[in-house]
């Protein structure tokens, strides 16, 4: 079973700088969605951006301890554009 801040500690270790936020949607421990905010998305695709989100938990999802990770990705000039949450 995975602890959110495991997985957050993850990708901010790959994307230093990033603000990372993890749920547990299921409550299971395997199950999450992410929302990470990253200067290092400036000009690249929603999958560029994803592939660099699942790049330090490839072992983790390999082995299914991570089942299923839901991200929503955004460089800090999307976000911004987005308003207040």
């Amino acid at each position: 079973m995975l602890d959110p801040n495991a997985i957050r500690q993850r990708i901010v270790g790959a994307l230093p700088g990033s603000e990372v936020e993890v749920n547990d949607t299921t409550g299971t421990g395997d199950h999450f969605e992410a929302r990470v905010v990253s200067p290092a998305f400036a000009g690249k695709s929603m999958v560029e951006q994803h592939q660099m989100v699942y790049a330090p938990l490839q072992d983790w999802l390999k082995t299914g301890e991570l089942h299923a990770l839901a991200l929503k990705t955004y460089s800090p000039e999307q976000w911004k554009k987005l308003g207040p949450r």
